[in-house]
């Protein structure tokens, strides 16, 4: 029995390849073949695909079938496991374009034997490789930085291989930097993929996964994704480039390395408390749910089943059950209950292991205002963070868009798809609805993830529907926009009147992304209670600042390429940089200034000709541009948080 569907349907239908198999479909391509590669992945999106047992089949025309065989993971990691039944197989068109229109594997979740024997990193390591799914804005940004300027200890030089690596990657960079995304089609993507191998081979584990990441946004550019924003994508290749063109030139910083493997470490016995569900859709196609969990000692973990898939997954692990050594979890009964633990594991970044000597028994579920969970709501939101924009490690738990955070708030209005609302004060005895932080900033609520078979535009509407509405809220500070939080999840404000009515099977929560919010579930509509709505959210410091001149140069450069750059700043001359000046930000008009002027620059050959300029001094002046405004920035956030609101 066959299914059919079609690319146009979602990528995410094509199971993962190996970066080193989409390479090497690639480089074996023939040459004339080349220039033929984009459009016959492009005309792949209205092509018909078969679900067949153990796979499936791309029908790309006459005597023209790919039958992809995923191996147990759910992805290709092998050559032969991508067929076509035409007579230039398997050096053809219609393989390449298949593999390489099918999502980037994560090389980690997958068996490679070919990097069996790669190198150990030179040094101990105390960085990490930076292999989160989903940008981290301007905070991640300016923390790659940050991390290498705060280290005092310093490991061994990289070693020939390493530095020819990184080299490779960084001309593989700068070059699709130079050209714009727009121009990286598949040629220059493989030519990633394969560094990105290389420097997996060689020990680079930072590299290499910021590498897929590139390949991931840029593709995600080039086919205008849904949910795809430029400023990851350029936070992606500036870490990138930072981190190559460092070790190309032989700095010993270990945290430019990274550490190959995040391996779990026992930890003995541990009682872990549900805090709520989060669904999970990658841009590697995988998807699935993670559960939060606040352990006794107060240590945020995760318990996930992501695996292979699309939203429709994400969406049907609601209920998903996972095997957690002999005990079957479910995830729906974890998030509002507890577990005691006995043998097991923990990834350095929080993740609970699942091995065969893990035993788990079933505690009692507490509300979030007892306990260790009360921990999320015990201090103001401003000092949280305050603290969490101050972590410099990319990989750190505690991080901004990481770790979670807690608050008690009012519900003031909306614009667009966000929920405006106050934080409120702490209780004073002066009634049970306690007022908002007096001039306290307006904090905006967006939805993590607005895909439509997810049910968090929906919520935050009925939410926003109740002017006045307290609500507790956990979820993640966005270290990207002023004053934001996304959050995973609501629930009532201990002893108030005006907040939610939740039935009692959902112990005091309701998770965002699954948990459907009725309006049984407000109180009734009380012109007492109720204020006001706000239609606004006030002055945005980022966007009513100078520094949109420089955000904006900085993507032109990685939407349009260097000529692109190089036309804008001829077009506005001392507009550019003047009013940066008078602003006060005269660094970023420094640089702004000299990322113009480099854009612009054409070399000669010997005969005099104009020739196209080296790279390099490019990329660097461009790096130079974008590290100086994501740190501009997150000072910008952190005062959002604790400046009262203006207009």
């Amino acid at each position: 029995m066959t299914h059919r569907t079609s690319i146009a349907a979602g990528t995410d239908r094509l199971p993962p390849v190996l970066p080193r198999v989409a390479a090497a479909a690639v480089a074996s391509l023939p040459s004339r073949l080349h220039k033929r590669l984009d459009a016959t992945v492009e005309r792949l999106a209205g092509v018909p695909v078969d679900r067949v047992d153990g796979g499936l089949s791309v029908d790309c025309g006459a005597e023209a079938l790919v039958t992809l065989t995923p191996g147990p993971a759910g992805a290709v990691t092998e050559p032969h496991q991508a067929r076509c039944s035409c007579l230039l197989a398997p050096r053809c068109l219609h393989r390449t374009a298949v593999l390489v229109a099918s999502p980037v594997a994560d090389p980690d979740a997958h068996p490679d034997p070919t990097s069996s024997t790669a190198a150990s990193p030179t040094s101990g390591g105390s960085g990490s490789a930076t292999g989160r799914t989903g940008g981290s804005g301007r905070g991640k940004l300016a923390g790659a930085d940050g991390a290498s300027a705060g280290r005092t200890g310093r490991g061994a030089a990289p070693s020939k291989a390493q530095r020819a690596a990184a080299g490779a990657l960084w001309r593989a960079a700068s070059a699709a930097l130079a050209a714009g995304a727009p121009a990286v089609g598949a040629v220059p993507q493989a030519e990633l993929l394969r560094a990105a191998h290389s420097a997996r081979l060689a020990g680079l584990p930072r590299a290499e996964s910021t590498a897929l990441q590139a390949v991931r946004g840029l593709r995600a550019h080039r086919e205008r994704q849904a949910g795809h924003r430029l400023a990851e994508l350029v936070e992606v290749l500036h870490d990138l480039l930072y981190v190559t063109g460092r070790l190309a030139d032989g700095d010993p910083d270990p945290a430019l390395v990274g550490i190959l493997r995040r391996p779990y470490q026992p930890d003995g016995t541990l009682e872990v408390y549900g805090v709520c569900r989060e669904p999970v859709i990658s841009a590697t196609g995988y998807a699935g749910v993670v559960t939060h969990l606040i352990a006794a000692d107060g240590r945020q973990l995760s318990f996930g089943d992501v695996k292979p898939g699309g939203p429709d997954r994400a969406r049907d692990s609601a209920r998903a059950v996972s095997e957690m050594g002999a005990v079957a979890v479910n995830h729906a009964v974890l998030s509002r209950g507890g577990l005691r633990i006995t043998g097991t594991t923990v990834s350095p970044d929080g993740r609970l292991g699942a091995g065969k000597g893990v035993r788990a028994t079933p505690l009692a579920g507490t509300d979030w205002s007892v306990g260790p969970l009360a921990e999320l709501f015990a201090r103001p939101l401003a000092e949280v963070v305050t603290a969490q924009l101050s972590a410099d490690d990319p990989e750190d738990p505690a991080r901004a868009g990481t770790a979670l955070v807690g608050g008690d708030l009012m519900v003031i209005g909306a614009v667009g798809d966000q929920v405006l609302a106050r934080e409120l004060a702490p209780g004073t005895g002066a009634g049970p609805d306690r007022v908002p932080v007096p001039d306290g900033p307006v904090i905006r609520l967006v939805p993590v993830n607005s895909h439509p078979v997810l049910a968090h535009v929906a919520n935050l509407r009925r939410l926003a529907s109740w002017p006045g509405l307290r609500i507790r809220v956990v979820g993640r500070l966005d270290p990207a926009r002023p004053s934001t939080l996304q959050p995973l999840a609501v629930g009532p404000v201990p002893g108030a009147v005006a907040t939610l009515r939740l039935p009692a099977d959902w112990h005091g929560r309701a998770d965002l992304g699954y948990d459907q919010i009725q309006g049984n579930h407000l109180p009734p509509r009380d012109l007492a209670a109720m204020v006001e709505p706000v239609l606004a959210a006030g002055v945005d410091a980022i966007a009513e600042s100078p520094l949109w001149r420089v955000r904006r140069l900085v993507e032109l450069a990685v939407s349009g390429g260097r000529r692109a750059v190089g036309e804008a700043a001829r077009s506005e001359g001392d507009e550019l940089a003047g009013p940066l000046r008078r602003a006060g930000f005269t660094t970023a008009a420094t640089v702004t200034a000299a990322l113009a002027q480099e854009s612009d620059r054409r070399g000669r050959d010997v005969f005099g000709r104009l020739a196209d300029p080296d790279p390099d001094r490019y990329a660097w002046a461009w790096l130079a541009a974008t590290a100086h405004l994501a740190a501009t920035e997150r000072e910008l956030i952190r005062s959002s948080w604790t400046a009262p609101p203006v207009g």
